[in-house]
């Protein structure tokens, strides 16, 4: 099984949609402040919008497009918009009545499945996430989608699926991008905990965990990358 649940896959889709337009900028030849001046529009929303924070509309698309002398390519993005707008929505009809069900539906899926593939770049997958992680994130996602609070349910049902680490039977194989270790989504303490759970699975047979630096190294014989410092995956790949 390749898992990928509502939430990761309409932020993943939100992410792609974000590259493209940055590339429509680069090719262009357009700093994000000329790019913001051709719109007519401040800075920070170009800069929001190429993080993949906001949802992007219609015609902040066809405006960016002609920005960027790419009018031919603004519906096929206003399609791929249109797809993530559907992704949050199903997510969200998901959660109407809570987190809980979701999360025990989840359990139940992999309890059936033998080999686990996940791909992750915003946040750990549930199955190796703590329970103060857990709950952190999942009271800011029902603050903000304004569901029922069942945070106390659905984080018992998320964090009973890592039994399957432990059990036989089960194998997973984790890629995580390098944010998903420097994304702050709680405390100073919760995300401390969470990186040692993260170390502390790693030894298990049952898991192949590795980490994919977004950094580049430009020079042969050292580490050094292009932000400055010396840099490499975060975890090692284990097995």
């Amino acid at each position: 099984m390749t898992t990928a649940s509502p939430s990761s896959s309409a932020q993943g889709a939100r992410e792609a949609l974000a590259v493209r337009l940055q590339h429509l900028r680069k090719d262009a030849g357009l700093t994000g402040k000329e790019l913001s001046a051709r719109c007519g529009w401040h800075p920070a929303k170009t800069t929001r919008i190429q993080k993949g924070a906001v949802l992007t509309s219609d015609a902040a698309i066809r405006t960016w497009c002609t920005a960027c002398g790419a009018d031919d390519q603004a519906d096929d993005l206003i399609a791929t918009a249109r797809a993530v707008d559907s992704m949050y929505l199903e997510w969200r009809r998901l959660h109407q009545g809570g987190m809980r069900q979701a999360q025990q539906d989840w359990y139940a899926l992999h309890e059936r499945t033998r080999v686990c593939r996940v791909y992750v770049s915003s946040l750990p997958p549930g199955f190796l996430q703590t329970p103060a992680f857990a709950t952190a994130l999942m009271e800011q996602i029902t603050a903000f989608q304004g569901t029922p609070d069942d945070v106390a349910e659905a984080v018992a049902a998320r964090v009973a699926r890592s039994r399957f680490l432990y059990e036989g039977g089960h194998r997973f194989v984790v890629l995580v991008e390098e944010s998903v270790l420097r994304y702050r989504t709680a405390g100073s303490d919760t995300m401390r905990g969470q990186l040692r759970r993260l170390l502390a699975v790693m030894p298990l047979a049952s898991v192949s965990l590795a980490a994919r630096s977004t950094c580049k190294p430009f020079g042969r014989k050292t580490r050094r990358c292009r932000c400055g410092q010396t840099c490499g995956t975060a975890l090692s790949p284990s097995r």
